[in-house]
């Protein structure tokens, strides 16, 4: 890593990507791969922050003290019933997913961590509503490709956005990496934002 990095990043999300450019900060890519499957009896709260944790944990010990930035790491979650939703396994799936959520509310949790000789952790908590959607709004949705490897079959920054009635929270969370939370952390770790 070059001087002009502020950080590594374990993600392979465009969209956190995306974000983190949003503050102008600029990273390495690390390549993470984790078991991010739910552990039994393990609440969403409690997943979110594991998995952020163990991603940028992952990252940090793959650089073999040879990081002179801290790594980050995120996960999110959309939860429906009290239940992990998921990505969609298939298009089953997928339009499954797209009728829960349908014309009612639904949490999604976003975890943040960054990683060095420290630790720290944040997450962001937020209220998704959607209209009701016909089969066939279902249908032409996951027709659009848009839904197919995204946190309970949407992106709020893409068509889906035309579903939500309301949010309550954050929408940067919403799509992967809360920015508040993120900025929180990177003064933490004297990463100036501004």
């Amino acid at each position: 890593m070059d001087s002009s990095t502020d950080l590594y990043l374990a993600s392979s999300s465009p969209r956190r990507r995306e974000l983190l450019l949003q503050l102008g900060i600029r990273y390495t890519l690390l390549p993470i791969e984790i078991d991010e499957a739910q552990w039994p009896g393990e609440g969403a709260d409690d997943y979110v922050r594991r998995l952020a944790l163990d991603k940028a944990r992952a990252g940090w010990a793959s650089l073999r003290d040879a990081a002179a930035r801290p790594v980050l790491g995120a996960d999110t979650a959309v939860i429906a019933d009290g239940e992990i939703m998921g990505k969609p396994r298939d298009r089953i799936h997928g339009l499954d997913m797209l009728r829960r959520l349908s014309g009612r509310s639904h949490q999604v949790l976003s975890a943040v961590a960054l990683v060095d000789r420290r630790e720290a952790v944040r997450i962001s908590r937020s209220s998704v509503t959607f209209c009701s959607l016909s089969a066939a709004d279902r249908e032409a949705y996951w027709a659009s490709g848009e839904p197919r490897d995204k946190a309970g079959g949407y992106a709020i920054q893409g068509l889906a956005a035309m579903f939500i009635t309301r949010l309550e929270g954050s929408y940067s969370g919403v799509m992967g990496l809360p920015l508040y939370e993120t900025a929180e952390l990177l003064q933490e770790f004297g990463i100036n934002v501004l």
